[in-house]
């Protein structure tokens, strides 16, 4: 069981309403914060801020507080011009809620906070003392006296380009034929049906080159199916593939296979294990183009 005593004070005291204290929506730092506004003289003009401080409330306990209080109609807040141009925050504290209509009103009752901040008065410029001799006006053109060092940058004099120098000629079209052998890619192979549009002009110039080194259509085709990797392997990028392999080396395709063999047996330039692991399980890379 719990008992109570209490002494009825004699002096310095503030009466408040159970409702005020016992607020269910109200936090203990702001009933503290209220009833610590409350118990300040009429005339006293301290912020809610100063008195969380007085009352040793943290910084987010009185963001916490203030908030509550404003809520709940306790606190009311409004920014007024004072004079000089500067701003100023009034803060009303009421022990009953009250609405934002009744705060205007009551602060529209109070006379408008003054600076009291002491005003600096304004001494005129002095008159300037002229300098000694006569006066004269900076020079605007011609060369420093001192000839330029280190810390001039000292640029290169620029080589005039011949007049009869003319840019490169543009390189001529790809054939008929190179064009219908990349049109054909996409027939050979499901790998080779998505090559980008915007890249058959690059591969027709390279199978040209193919063509003028003496080869035919089905060589080149047979050349490009040999460089795909086995069945079941997807070929990302078919265009960057196909490019890849149009742009190697001609002088081992242009070898007849007689010419090719060395004293081992093996084609020049190739390597039969490899050749075949890179054709069962693909190149050994993967193009990002």
């Amino acid at each position: 069981m719990i008992y109570r005593h209490f002494n009825a004070p004699s002096r310095a005291f503030t009466q408040f309403s159970h409702e005020l204290i016992r607020h269910p929506r109200l936090s203990s730092d702001a009933v503290r914060l209220l009833t610590w506004q409350l118990s300040l003289p009429q005339s006293a003009r301290e912020s809610l801020s100063t008195s969380a401080q007085r009352a040793r409330i943290g910084g987010h306990a009185f963001t916490r507080a203030k908030r509550q209080l404003k809520e709940e109609g306790f606190v009311h807040e409004r920014r007024v011009q004072v004079a000089r141009g500067r701003w100023a925050t009034q803060q009303l504290v009421s022990n009953t809620p009250l609405t934002a209509d009744q705060a205007v009103k009551l602060l529209s009752r109070t006379p408008a906070p003054t600076c009291t901040d002491p005003v600096t008065p304004q001494v005129p410029p002095s008159t300037p003392t002229p300098a000694a001799g006569q006066p004269t006006t900076p020079p605007t053109d011609g060369h420093p006296d001192k000839q330029p060092g280190e810390d001039t940058s000292n640029l290169p004099a620029r080589t005039a380009e011949p007049a009869d120098s003319a840019p490169p000629p543009p390189p001529s079209p790809p054939s008929e034929d190179a064009r219908a052998l990349i049109g054909a890619l996409p027939l050979l192979s499901p790998a080779l049906r998505h090559i980008p549009p915007g890249m058959r002009d690059e591969l027709a110039h390279l199978a040209a080159r193919w063509l003028d080194a003496g080869h035919t259509s089905t060589d080149v085709h047979e050349h490009i199916l040999r460089g795909l990797p086995g069945a079941g392997t997807p070929v990302h990028r078919p265009g960057g593939l196909v490019r890849y392999l149009l742009r190697r080396p001609l002088a081992d395709e242009t070898l007849c296979p007689e010419c090719a063999m060395n004293s081992s047996g093996e084609i020049a330039g190739r390597n039969p294990q490899t050749e075949s692991a890179g054709t069962a399980s693909g190149p050994p890379y993967r193009l990002n183009c």
